[in-house]
């Protein structure tokens, strides 16, 4: 059960105004709204041209594994709320009428959530991620809860913003921070699974792929194992896996 409304918009505030910038205050929102809106987990992805490109706060390790997920599938609620510009709200994600994100679905039902919901963030007239709420037993979000959970998805664009500003000052001409989000997809990636682009590298040269193979192979190995890409990614930068060149048109992989 959700605290009241007024309870979480001081709580909210106060978490935000007493918190640390950029990454350290985006986790402390998602931990924030775990006590409050009366979910199990929370995570704030980012999103840029239909695609996953990070997760910037998170209130555990198992929920940015969660938001990981997503971007290991290329499908879930974050990307729909960031493509609609609505929230997105699963009560029961075991409900047979739920056909949504089929691989996605999977994952997260065997890691033991039965609700989820997502809020777009907005930067200016810009959809730049999601709020991403976690439950472990179905249900709906109740009025108050659900009013919080929107609360918390604007106040998510400050940390965001601090670290499109690289965690320095921010710009007085927040245009220009957008425009520059926009413009360069590769700062932002950057902010958040790097071992990705080194592990997408490291495949185009042994495999002999272009960069959209490269990252295919892996996302297919991380599903094939039940891991998720930044764990395969992680394995391949630390020489602990290599996936092997494939002859027959499947993902392919080894250990070396």
């Amino acid at each position: 059960m959700s605290a009241s409304l007024d309870v979480i918009k001081a709580e909210l505030t106060a978490a935000m105004t007493n918190s640390e910038r950029g990454i350290a205050a985006a986790d402390q929102l998602c931990s924030t709204c775990v006590g409050l809106i009366g979910v199990d987990g929370a995570a704030l992805s980012m999103v840029h041209e239909g695609s996953s490109t990070g997760t910037f706060g998170s209130s555990s390790e198992a929920s940015r594994r969660l938001d990981e997920y997503q971007f290991t599938f290329g499908e879930g609620p974050c990307l729909d709320a960031v493509a609609t510009r609505e929230t997105v709200l699963v009560p029961n994600l075991a409900s047979p009428q739920e056909r949504r994100w089929p691989l996605l679905k999977g994952a997260l039902l065997d890691d033991g959530v039965r609700g989820v919901f997502a809020m777009p963030v907005m930067i200016m007239s810009v959809c730049v991620g999601a709020l991403d709420l976690f439950r472990s037993t179905p249900g709906p979000l109740d009025r108050d809860a659900l009013a919080g959970a929107k609360l918390a998805a604007e106040l998510a664009a400050a940390p965001l913003l601090d670290l499109i500003a690289g965690a320095g000052e921010l710009s007085a001409d927040e245009d220009s921070m957008v425009r520059r989000m926009g413009s360069e997809p590769d700062h932002l990636a950057e902010l958040d699974r790097v071992e990705i682009y080194q592990a997408t590298g490291i495949l185009i040269s042994a495999l002999d792929v272009d960069a959209t193979e490269a990252l295919v192979r892996l996302r297919a190995h991380a599903i094939a194992t039940g891991q998720t890409a930044i764990e395969v990614a992680r394995a391949v930068v630390e020489r602990r896996l290599m996936l092997e060149r494939d002859t027959s048109g499947g993902a392919g992989g080894g250990t070396r």
